[in-house]
């Protein structure tokens, strides 16, 4: 491997504010913003929007899809014209 050619490698810390949830990792991303950890050591911290504690999937909030419904509108909207139809039913 070639020297100076890859960023830094190290540990960091990721948080999610809105959900109020950190972990430590290693990682190639660099901030200026450092926390202490429970450890007590100082890291790096990088602020995300989103992580697992506070994706819809990952908590279970995720809106349900409902095919039947979503078929029903769609025949609602565009009249129940079967697959193929090359004009208005009559």
């Amino acid at each position: 491997m070639q020297q100076n050619k890859h960023p830094a490698y190290g540990p960091v810390v990721f948080r999610d504010r809105a959900a109020g949830y950190a972990f430590l990792t290693r990682s190639t991303a660099v901030s200026e913003q450092t926390i202490e950890w429970d450890d007590g050591n100082t890291y790096p911290v990088v602020d995300v929007e989103i992580s697992s504690e506070s994706h819809p999937f990952y908590t279970g909030n995720a809106r349900p899809v409902d095919p039947e419904g979503e078929v029903a509108k769609f025949e609602r909207r565009y009249g129940g014209q079967g697959a193929g139809g090359s004009g208005p039913a009559e």
